[in-house]
C-alpha cells in the first residue's frame, strides 16, 4: 500500500480541505454541482470512447429480441439466497446460481474500452481534484422490485456491512465513510485515489437497505430477495435448480449499458454435482451451455454426430480483460531453502514445461513468460528509459540479470528428458552449496532436500507427478499432499507449505496488485501473496502502479515491476491465461464479434426459434 499511514503537511491538506467541504455542505445543502464535475462515464486511463448521449455499447444488439430459455449448468449444490453464507462470506459458495441478475451496481464496464466505466445505478460520477472521494448521483428512476426508490442510503449500508467481511476488509478498506448529501447524492471518502479501484464501483451488487437492515443477510433462506435487477427468482429448489424470470419492467432496461442484454425470457440453472455427468447430460442436449475446464475432454469428447451437423459449437472466447498465468506453482519463499533465489531458478529450469504440454494436453497451451503474459503490461527486450529511472535506485538491491538481460524461459523438444534444463538446475543448486551423497541431493550439513507439494484436488496430480519425477534425477525428494478444502485453507494461512499451485491471471489494467506481490499482504486474512514476497523494491513497484496517473507511467510501472518479479523466481509459471472454452447447442443467436469478448456472454445472447426447434428434433431422434 501507499504510505498512507503517514502524517504530513499534504495529509494534514487534504483532511482540511475535506472539512472544509463538508462545511460548503452545511452552509450549502442539497447540491454537489458546485464541488464535483460530474460526468456520464469515468476512466482512470484515457478518454472515454461513448459520449454522454450514446445509445448503447457497440458490442451488443439494442433491437435483439426477448423470448426462449437459457438452461445452464452449476456445480454448486446451493442452500440459500442470501447475500452472505454463515461465516460472514460476501456470496459465499452456498448461495444459489445466477443471483447476479438479482441486483445492481453503481456502474457498468465498457468491454470494448481498456478501463471505462459508465453510469448504471448512478446517472453521473465525479472524482474529487484531491483524488480523496468519489461522488454519485443516483438516477431517479432506479427501483426495487417492490417499487421502493434506490438511494444512497442502499449504497452506504451495502459497503458498510461488506466492510465487516473477510472479502470487504481485504478489498475496501480504501474506502472511509460513505457520506448522504441527499435522496439521489452521495460521497464516497477515500484513504487513496479511487481511480484505482473504480472497478469495485462496477463489480458490488448494491442490497435494499429497507429490507436487509431488518434481516439477517448470513441467515439461510430461499424466499426470493428484493432486488433491483433484470430478473425475479420464480422457481427453486434447494440444491437442485433455481429459474429466473425476465422482469418486463425491469427499471434500467433503457439504460444505454443495459440495451441488448438480458433477452431471455428465463434462465434456469440445473445443479449437478459431478462434472462427468454434467458432460454427459450436455450432449444429451438437457443444457445449452457448457464451460469445459479440462482440456482432453474439450479435445475428445464433443466429437459426436451433432458437432459434423454444426449443431454443436465448440469455440475460446477472447478475454483481453486477462493477463498471467491460468497456471503457477507457487514456491514459499519464507521457507528454507525455497527463501534462496539460486533454489528457486533451479527448479524453475527443472520443469520441462514442453513436455507437459505436448504429453499431457495436446499443445493446447502457451507457456506464461510474465506476470501480465499477453498484455501490454507485460516487459520484454531490455529495460525503457523510463522503466530504468524506476529501477536504477535500486540496482544493488537486485538481480543483475534485471538491468543486462532479457527474462526468458528455456525450452525443449517436448520429447524425452529436457537434459539442457536438468543440467542447468543441477549446476545452479552446486553453486548454491548442495551436492550428491548417496544419490541424494543434501547440503553443507548433510540435510536432504526435499519439497511437498500442498494439493487439494486430484486433477492437480497430473501436473505435479512428472515434476516430481524429474526432481528425482536432480536427487530431490518431492512428494505430494492432498488435503481436504479446511485443511488447505488453514495451511495456506499459516503458510504451512513448500508449494502449491495456483490461478495467478491478472486483471487489465493491472490496478490492484498490493494484495499479491506487496509484503504488508503476507498477514493480511485474504490475500494472493501465496509465495510471502517480502521485498522492498517490489513494495515501492507496487506502489508506484498505483500511483501512477496515465497508462504510460502505469505501463512504465508494471513493466518494471515484472522484471523484478521475474528474476526473483518467486514462483514456476506454466500455462497462461486464455478465454473460457465454451461450447454450446446453437440455438442462438450472438451480436457480430461477440467472441472476442468475455462479457457480456450469455447475456448479449437471445433464442433463436428457428435455430432451436432445428435442434430440438435433432436432439430428441
Amino acid at each position: 500500500m501507499l504510505s498512507i499511514h503517514r502524517v504530513n503537511q499534504r495529509s494534514l491538506m487534504i483532511i482540511l480541505g475535506r472539512s472544509i467541504g463538508i462545511l460548503l455542505l452545511i452552509v450549502c445543502p442539497g447540491t454537489l454541482a458546485d464541488q464535483y464535475d460530474f460526468k456520464h462515464g469515468i476512466s482512470y486511463l484515457h478518454e472515454l470512447k461513448y459520449p454522454v448521449d450514446f445509445a448503447h455499447f457497440e458490442n451488443l444488439n439494442p433491437d435483439a429480441p426477448k423470448g426462449g430459455t437459457l438452461v445452464l449448468a452449476s456445480m454448486t449444490s446451493f442452500d440459500t439466497l442470501a447475500p452472505m453464507d454463515p461465516s460472514g462470506i460476501w456470496h459465499g459458495s452456498t448461495e444459489a446460481p445466477g443471483t447476479q441478475y438479482l441486483y445492481d451496481s453503481l456502474l457498468l464496464r465498457s468491454e470494448d474500452e481498456l478501463d471505462a466505466f459508465y453510469g448504471n445505478l448512478a446517472e453521473s460520477v465525479a472524482i474529487a481534484v484531491d483524488r480523496r472521494s468519489i461522488a454519485f448521483r443516483m438516477r431517479p428512476e432506479a427501483r426495487w422490485h417492490d417499487g421502493v426508490p434506490v438511494t444512497g442510503k442502499d449504497v452506504k449500508f451495502t459497503f458498510e456491512a461488506l466492510a465487516g467481511t473477510p472479502a470487504g476488509k481485504a478489498f475496501l478498506h480504501w474506502i472511509g465513510d460513505i457520506e448522504i448529501v441527499n435522496d439521489r447524492e452521495f460521497i464516497v471518502h477515500t484513504t487513496n485515489d479511487p481511480y484505482a479501484n473504480l472497478q469495485f464501483f462496477g463489480f458490488v451488487d448494491i442490497l435494499p437497505a429497507h429490507i436487509w437492515s431488518k434481516r439477517d443477510a448470513t441467515r439461510s433462506s430461499l424466499d426470493p430477495p428484493v432486488g433491483s435487477g433484470p430478473y425475479r427468482v420464480t422457481d427453486v429448489i434447494k440444491g437442485q435448480y433455481i429459474e429466473y424470470t425476465r422482469d418486463p419492467e425491469f427499471w434500467g432496461r433503457n439504460v444505454p449499458g443495459n440495451r441488448g442484454k438480458y433477452n431471455f425470457e428465463h434462465i434456469r440453472y440445473e445443479v449437478y454435482r459431478d462434472a462427468g455427468v454434467a458432460r454427459e447430460a450436455f450432449r444429451k442436449g438437457l443444457f445449452d451451455v457448457w464451460r469445459e475446464n479440462d482440456v482432453r475432454h474439450w479435445r475428445e469428447s464433443y466429437d459426436i454426430p451433432a458437432k459434423e451437423r454444426g449443431w454443436l459449437v465448440q469455440h475460446v472466447r477472447g478475454n483481453p480483460r486477462i493477463s498471467g498465468a491460468s497456471s503457477v506453482l507457487i514456491l514459499n519463499n519464507q521457507r528454507p531453502p525455497f527463501d534462496d533465489i539460486r533454489v528457486r531458478e533451479a527448479l524453475v529450469y527443472a520443469l520441462d514445461f514442453d513436455w507437459q504440454n505436448r504429453v499431457l494436453h495436446g499443445n493446447a497451451f502457451t507457456r506464461a513468460t510474465s506476470y501480465f503474459h499477453n498484455s501490454i503490461f507485460a516487459a520484454a527486450g531490455m529495460p525503457s528509459e523510463a522503466e530504468l529511472e524506476l529501477l536504477l535506485p535500486y540496482q544493488d538491491q537486485l538481480p543483475p540479470q534485471v538491468f543486462d538481460k532479457p527474462f526468458s524461459l528455456p525450452g525443449s523438444d517436448g520429447i524425452g528428458y529436457d537434459r539442457d534444463g536438468l543440467m542447468l538446475a543441477r549446476n545452479i543448486l552446486t553453486r548454491a552449496g548442495w551436492r550428491i551423497d548417496d544419490g541424494k541431493l543434501v547440503n553443507e550439513h548433510g540435510e536432504p532436500f526435499t519439497i511437498e507439494i500442498l494439493s487439494r484436488s486430484p486433477s492437480e496430480h497430473r501436473t505435479l507427478l512428472p515434476y516430481i519425477n524429474t526432481l528425482s534425477m536432480l536427487g530431490i525428494a518431492g512428494k505430494i499432499r492432498t488435503v481436504d478444502d479446511i485443511q488447505f485453507v488453514n495451511r495456506m494461512r499459516k503458510r504451512d507449505y513448500d508449494a502449491h499451485l495456483v490461478e495467478l491471471s491478472m486483471e487489465v489494467p493491472p490496478l490492484i496488485l498490493d494484495l499479491t506481490f506487496h509484503s504488508d499482504a503476507i498477514d493480511a486474512p485474504i490475500n494472493q501473496n501465496h509465495a510471502a514476497i517480502n521485498n522492498p523494491v517490489t513494495d515501492w513497484l507496487v506502489e508506484a502502479t498505483a500511483s501512477a496517473t496515465t497508462l504510460d507511467s502505469l505501463v512504465t510501472a508494471c513493466r518494471a515491476l515484472d522484471r523484478v518479479l521475474l528474476w526473483n523466481f518467486h514462483q514456476i509459471p506454466l500455462n497462461a491465461a486464455t478465454g473460457p472454452r465454451v461450447v454450446y447447442w446453437d440455438k442462438f443467436s450472438r451480436p457480430e464479434d461477440d467472441e472476442a469478448f468475455p462479457a457480456p456472454y450469455p447475456d448479449s445472447w437471445w433464442f433463436d426459434d428457428e435455430k432451436a426447434t432445428r435442434i430440438k428434433l435433432a436432439v430428441s431422434q
